[in-house]
């Protein structure tokens, strides 16, 4: 049995707590995020240098987060 996900207005979802991993707000619902796995870690930094070695005068930072 599939169930309907409940629309929200985006005044009712800043009143909840923030969640771990964060959720994202889409079409008046809430998704929670998935972590990143290694494939997304490793385009993530290959796009990165890619980005760095093309010569622009900024870098590129990647978010970077352990966890245990």
């Amino acid at each position: 049995m599939t169930t309907t996900p409940k629309t929200i207005t985006l005044t009712e979802l800043l009143k909840l707590p923030e969640t771990k991993p964060a959720s994202e707000f889409i079409n008046n619902q809430i998704y929670q995020k998935t972590m990143p796995q290694g494939k997304h870690s490793t385009l993530q930094i290959r796009l990165a240098d890619t980005i760095n070695q093309a010569g622009f005068p900024l870098f590129s930072w990647l978010k970077l987060g352990q966890h245990f």
